[in-house]
């Protein structure tokens, strides 16, 4: 590492880079300990109608930031030996790959890179650390009691925050994370230099809408691993989450309380026709503002984001809950919907046409079962089943108790279709045909049942893994692991699978893929040690208000 002083950092374009570059203030946190602090009562445990009666008393205990039973991410065992049974041979192959693909800046680690396939002729990006790739491979350094690494990575990132971020002539919000950072070492100056990607080399040029929420969200899960209370009181993180929220809370035109967001904006980042309010987008929105309500202090910036944030989450709760859910009664009552209704009585609130509903989803709803649907807005409701989507949903509570139930039981019901021969479908079922020709605009990649149209994707087993632990049924995440087992190492841990069963490795999947190493990592410790699911899931807020069937209102 270089003798660089710390001072402030300063606005620089994101065509610039961090090299000799002053160091954040932040940076100072990289050498002081961390302080644990004994856990007394969660604020997950605690209501949001509490919190809002409550909230000028402070969060100086930060009680919520603390693993469940007082457990320490330093104690975390690094192997499965106190476990009853012997860890499978592969777990060594996938900690040996995935501390190959560890980047480093002025000799620390940083991030793990996206991808680490030698045989593969064009790098693209896959050679860069990706934030919303990184969550899997932070939970498992966390769960194995490695929280530095994720420190680091969470001070790193926030100073790419603070750039001036401009596409050609436009500037892009203030709190806006960046998508991708890459750094360059030479070895001549012996300088290490960052640079960021913030959308303006993207395919589609879409800046990432889901970083700032994988941040917030990876944020709390490092704090309530390792207790340590320092990182997030900074007021350097204070001031990133706020700006990061800021840039959602802020009021417009929107008439619903759910995100805006263009095409390519998330995980499927090319035209998948998710363009409008996509449901991986609300549930992580709903996640990362439950994540930074314990975690913002109660001055005077904090107190009115927090005041933002409680009305927002009622609102978002009681829409997606409402207009979003879908099951066999509810597809029923779409299919009987009229339509060309006026007044605030409107059963059919969105104009939603029943000739639109897709022939497919009749067949695929079992009569137990449910999910949210893809997207919701006016004159239109995307049927497809997203797989992070509605996972995240149920580990953040945004879905009730029943509704989280009801999601296991369809992909109980249809494992064939979401699980087939490999762990898991990011959506259900493909477009193909002339949809496929108008919806992704021929896009050679995403044919169907491949990559983003409905190809399998090993990274999502960690997500289905914690949801099945969340909803008490953790053999269907055993049933998935094994599937997932007999093939990724084989294989070389492909990025995804091809087919309608998965069955195939994808046609232009990397191989070594870090995150489909790291989420079979985080799947397999999360069901050996259970605890490890309190970092990334939330209990419910019993003071929600409950979700009103739209069905009840029906006259004739």
């Amino acid at each position: 590492m270089d003798g660089t002083k710390e001072y402030g950092l300063r606005n620089v374009s994101s065509h610039c880079s961090i090299s000799d570059m002053d160091d954040y203030d932040l940076s100072k946190l990289l050498d002081k300990p961390r302080i644990n602090i004994e856990r007394q009562r969660s604020f997950d445990e605690r209501s949001l109608s509490e919190l809002s009666i409550g909230l000028s008393r402070g969060l100086d205990n930060f009680e919520s930031a603390y693993s469940p039973g007082g457990r320490s991410g330093l104690n975390t065992p690094a192997s499965s030996a106190r476990n009853s049974f012997e860890p499978h041979p592969m777990v060594a192959d996938a900690w040996e790959a995935l501390r190959r693909s560890l980047v480093f800046f002025r000799g620390q680690p940083v991030g793990t890179i996206a991808a680490y396939d030698h045989a593969s002729e064009e790098v693209l990006n896959y050679d860069q650390v990706f934030v919303r790739d990184f969550v899997p491979s932070a939970l498992a350094f966390l769960m194995n009691g490695e929280p530095d690494i994720v420190k680091n990575f969470l001070i790193r990132t926030l100073q790419l925050q603070g750039w001036e971020k401009r596409i050609d002539r436009f500037k892009l919000g203030e709190g806006a994370m960046p998508a991708s950072f890459k750094v360059l070492h030479d070895p001549v100056r012996k300088t290490d230099t960052i640079i960021a990607d913030f959308g303006e080399s993207a395919i589609g040029r879409v800046a990432p809408v889901d970083s700032g929420f994988w941040w917030i969200i990876l944020l709390r899960a490092y704090t309530k691993s390792t207790g340590d209370l320092t990182l997030a009181e900074t007021p350097e993180c204070q001031k990133g989450m706020r700006l990061i929220l800021t840039l959602c809370l802020s009021e417009g035109f929107d008439t619903f309380p759910t995100l805006l967001c263009a095409d390519g904006c998330s995980m499927i980042d090319r035209r998948m026709g998710i363009y409008g309010y996509p449901v991986e987008i609300q549930a992580l929105f709903f996640m990362a503002l439950r994540c930074a309500l314990p975690m913002l202090k109660q001055d005077t910036d904090g107190k009115e984001c927090v005041d933002r944030i409680v009305k927002r989450l009622h609102a978002l709760s009681y829409h997606m809950r409402s207009y979003f859910w879908i099951d066999f009664q509810q597809l029923n009552d779409i299919y009987r919907y009229k339509t060309e209704e006026y007044s605030h009585t409107a059963v059919n609130k969105f104009n939603v046409m029943p000739d639109s509903i897709p022939e497919w989803v009749f067949d695929f709803m079992p009569v137990r079962g449910g999910y949210f649907v893809g997207n919701v807005s006016p004159a239109r409701m995307d049927f497809r089943w997203f797989a992070l989507g509605n996972c995240i949903a149920i580990l953040s509570s945004l879905a009730t108790p029943e509704q989280s139930a009801a999601i296991m039981d369809l992909i109980e019901a249809r494992w064939v279709e979401l699980v087939g021969e490999m762990p898991l479908k990011i959506c259900y079922p493909a477009i193909e045909s002339h949809e496929w020709r108008i919806v992704t605009g021929c896009d050679p990649k995403n044919t169907r049942w491949s990559y983003h149209n409905g190809g399998s994707w090993p990274v999502l087993l960690w997500l289905l893994t914690a949801a099945c632990i969340k909803t008490g049924r953790p053999q269907i995440a055993r049933r998935a692991i094994d599937l997932a087992e007999s093939r990724l190492l084989k294989d070389g841990w492909p990025e995804y699978y091809d087919g309608k069963l998965g069955r195939y490795t994808g046609k232009q999947a990397r191989k070594y893929q870090t995150w489909s190493i790291a989420g079979y990592l985080v799947a397999k410790m999360m069901l050996e040690d259970p605890s490890h699911l309190g970092m990334i899931s939330l209990e419910e807020d019993k003071q929600m208000k409950p979700v009103i069937r739209r069905s009840a209102s029906w006259t004739f």
